[in-house]
């Protein structure tokens, strides 16, 4: 691993920002109808007894990496197997996200751009970053959480004043009963985003002060939970609940309905400035803990000799794996959800809980 450090702010901001990634802008629980934003907070709270798992995990072992420490609970070979695994699942799931934001940019700014030059360009760009190292990352999230902070308040405030919001459309709670919304939250909203901070376990060993990872973690996941669950009762306030489910984009669709004086109006800029931020750190994150995990799993030097090698390959991956926007987003609700999260973000965890558990206390019989 490089030897570099972040500090506490810049390991918030990379959170953050990892956490509204694409969930800020697509329809996020809209399969609880109304309650969507109730499913969010449910989904929350799933995501921070998952966190507890993590986070018990890295406190055994704070100087490595997940793929590290698999290797000292399994054993060296199942371990170094259970490692590579989590690294092709962390390059997947940078290429889905790469897939989401290209798709984003082609329906709403660049119709005419083929597809894959927009994932050449921003991989490119993730290269070059990553290429200085992880604290270029940090410093660099530190100055975009500001710039994206100022965005959220401008474009809520010019919402507020349009006089769009209409309360009524997320009225009557619970419309539907409890069932819609448990079913939503869990499995697929835990897991995404939220069980999606699991990453982080790769980079949590950069920490300037590793006792503070708990306060990082849970303040990172329950802000970005809250601002979650308030856009998407935004965006059903504004738009209606059919218009949302029907809608590809619906954050898109909210700020374009603002026009105030026929002057200020065509605000779509503001959501895709904002998705370009959030995704830019969430694909550079995911594609840096696979690169990270190839590094520790075959004893590399230097992480900066496989960067251009790996973005080919997810350049390939994000053009392959779905022949068009449909079907990626039905892959990713369908078998993403079910076949990837639940094993990687549940029971291998758990089982590495376990093995732990009982390791630590025949340890503690023989003392």
């Amino acid at each position: 691993m490089e030897k570099a450090k972040i500090s506490v702010i810049q390991l918030f901001a990379l959170m953050f920002l990892f956490e509204l990634g694409s969930a800020l802008v697509v329809s996020l629980g809209s399969d609880a109808k109304k309650d969507a934003w109730l499913a969010v907070l449910l989904g929350l709270c799933g995501g921070i007894v998952l966190f507890f798992i993590y986070y018990f995990l890295f406190r055994q072992y704070p100087n490595l990496p997940f793929t590290g420490y698999a290797r000292k609970i399994f054993g060296k070979y199942l371990g170094w197997m259970i490692g590579l695994l989590y690294t092709v699942y962390f390059l997947y799931a940078s290429a889905r996200n790469l897939r989401d934001f290209s798709d984003l940019l082609l329906t709403s700014a660049l119709p005419e751009t083929p597809l894959l030059a927009i994932n050449i360009l921003l991989v490119l760009v993730i290269c070059y970053v990553l290429y200085l190292g992880i604290e270029v990352v940090g410093r660099t999230a530190e100055v975009f959480i500001v710039i994206l902070i100022f965005i959220g308040l401008t474009g809520n405030f010019f919402i507020a004043i349009s006089g769009n919001i209409d309360i009524h459309n997320i009225q009557p709670f619970l419309e539907n009963g409890w069932k819609p919304i448990i079913t939503t939250a869990f499995p697929l909203i835990t897991y995404f985003p939220f069980a999606e901070m699991f990453v982080f376990t790769m980079l949590l060993p950069y920490l300037n002060r590793p006792e503070l990872v708990k306060k990082v973690w849970l303040s990172a996941l329950i802000v970005s939970g809250l601002i979650l669950s308030y856009t998407v009762s935004l965006n059903i306030a504004v738009l209606g609940v059919e218009e949302v489910e029907r809608s590809t984009f619906p954050l898109l669709s909210t700020i374009g309905k603002v026009n105030l004086f026929e002057f200020i109006q065509r605000l779509d800029s503001l959501v895709v400035f904002t998705f370009l931020i959030t995704m830019f750190f969430k694909i550079s994150i995911f594609f840096y803990g696979a690169v990270i995990g190839i590094v520790d799993l075959f004893k590399l030097k230097k992480h900066q000799h496989i960067l251009l090698p790996a973005g080919v390959i997810l350049i390939f991956l994000s053009m392959a794996i779905a022949s068009n926007f449909s079907e990626h987003i039905e892959e990713g609700h369908d078998i993403t959800s079910y076949y990837i999260h639940i094993p990687f973000h549940i029971i291998i965890p758990l089982f590495m809980l376990i093995i732990t558990i009982i390791r630590n206390r025949f340890k503690n019989k023989a003392n």
